[in-house]
């Protein structure tokens, strides 16, 4: 037996116990019993970064948070993730801000996308102020009014200044608590602002603070009358709602991808619900692209995709890693499924083989599997497994999905929307509906 062999033979069981939720709870209960012996409190890290929208929004919440459970906030702040953590960052810059605001106006929280980052000069006025707060110990209580300056009136930064400094807030002392914030959060684990870490497990943005709400409230430390979620997981659409003339969903995917083998079902659910037809617009994973991902960010995105499939029902976890030949012999039959009408029950079945099943899609008898079920002749298959042409359809994939200011995936355009993520199948929906309207 080879060594790619036994790894995709090993691979399924090990990463069923990865990412099982009965290991997470078991993790959960261990760091509370810890805590508990230790005599500590509560502690929640929070780690902002100035120039970045998604950590406005945190920022925006921190008061309702601080208020809503019985908990220690310590604050960091850190500064932008490493180039093998961003590596379309000049993308992944604008499409932040056009996101937060999205999110923004969803959740009734103030953050508009400007067009423009912040001057350098006024991050480092608002890193002042932030270090500043954290020294003072009100960060909780400052860090919106900061944040919100930063981003939509810079020159009120110049009011904010601590009262026993003369001039602009200690670029020196911020430098140092950036550093320090650095080293922490990487020390702990995670690349990211925005980002919560409680006892173990990480938490990015307001989109996974659900997450958050719901274990403190396990464990029974909210305050009194704290009830629901601030950000509960949005809610797919469940009963059919024919549209007319919906326009079609494009859908980037990736083989590779856990985000996009968990949103699957759902995209085309949708469609199926209102009409709107799903265009499979597959492309290669970025590490095939000849782009990093680094240690950290592939661990967190495994146990995020578990937490999130949990929360939805989705089976997920007992997954055989499809880098490199697999998904070449993938996208060969999935371009074949597409040519035969078939491209939605092959993308299925394969998400479902690889991610939850542990199918070994490199293998002709994992992918016979895959590719019989979604009712596909294997005779046919195996000889479509030899056309390239799916290699210039994914490239040319690839570039529409750059022309929409976007780069990873899974992706979705509906009309005048593009977004990004698995969490946003809302936005689908709504552009669906206002379409419609």
């Amino acid at each position: 037996m080879g060594l790619m062999s036994i790894k995709s033979w090993l691979m399924p069981a090990f990463s069923q116990r990865l990412l099982s939720r009965e290991r997470l709870l078991r993790q959960r209960a261990r760091a509370e019993k810890a805590r508990i012996r230790r005599g500590e409190p509560h502690v929640l890290h929070y780690f902002h970064q100035a120039d970045d929208p998604y950590s406005a929004l945190a920022a925006n919440c921190l008061p309702a948070l601080a208020a809503r459970y019985k908990i220690e906030i310590q604050a960091h702040l850190v500064g932008a993730p490493a180039d093998d953590a961003a590596p379309e960052r000049g993308k992944l810059t604008v499409y932040s801000r056009k996101d937060a605001a999205l999110l923004a106006q969803r959740h009734g929280l103030r953050f508009k996308d400007t067009g423009a980052q912040p001057d350098a000069a006024d991050v480092g006025r608002a890193q002042g102020l932030l270090a500043a707060a954290i020294d003072k110990h009100n960060f909780v209580e400052s860090a919106h009014a900061i944040s919100a300056a930063l981003w939509s009136d810079p020159k009120a930064l110049l009011q904010q200044s601590p009262p026993e400094q003369t001039g602009k807030p200690d670029a020196l002392t911020a430098a140092a608590h950036v550093k320090a914030g650095n080293a922490l959060r990487q020390r702990l684990g995670h690349y990211l602002g925005a980002t919560f870490y409680y006892a173990g497990e990480w938490y990015w943005g307001i989109d996974r603070l659900h997450h958050l709400e719901s274990r403190l409230q396990d464990l029974g430390v909210q305050a009194p009358g704290v009830k629901g979620l601030m950000f509960p997981p949005d809610l797919d659409m469940v009963l059919a709602t024919p549209l007319l003339r919906p326009p079609p969903i494009e859908f980037f995917v990736s083989l590779r991808s856990p985000y996009s083998a968990i949103v699957t079902e759902r995209v085309f659910d949708l469609g199926r619900r209102t009409g709107a037809a799903v265009n499979i617009r597959y492309v290669l994973p970025m590490v095939m692209r000849g782009l990093p991902v680094p240690l950290a960010k592939r661990f967190y995105i495994s146990l995020d995709t578990a937490r999130e499939a949990f929360v939805r029902g989705i089976a997920f976890g007992r997954l055989n890693d499809p880098v490199g030949r697999p998904t070449e012999r993938g996208l060969a039959l999935l371009a074949f499924a597409l040519r035969m009408g078939q491209g939605e029950s092959y993308l299925r079945s394969f998400m479902r083989g690889v991610w939850a099943e542990g199918i070994d899609a490199g293998s002709d008898r994992g992918l016979r599997r895959i590719t019989e079920r979604a009712g596909l002749n294997w005779a046919e298959a195996s000889a479509a497994l030899k056309d390239e042409r799916w290699r210039k359809t994914a490239e040319d994939n690839r570039l529409a999905m750059f022309g929409l200011g976007l780069w990873g995936v899974p992706a979705f355009q509906v009309g005048d929307t593009a977004v990004w993520g698995q969490d946003r199948l809302w936005a689908v929906q709504d552009t669906l509906m206002k379409a419609a309207a």
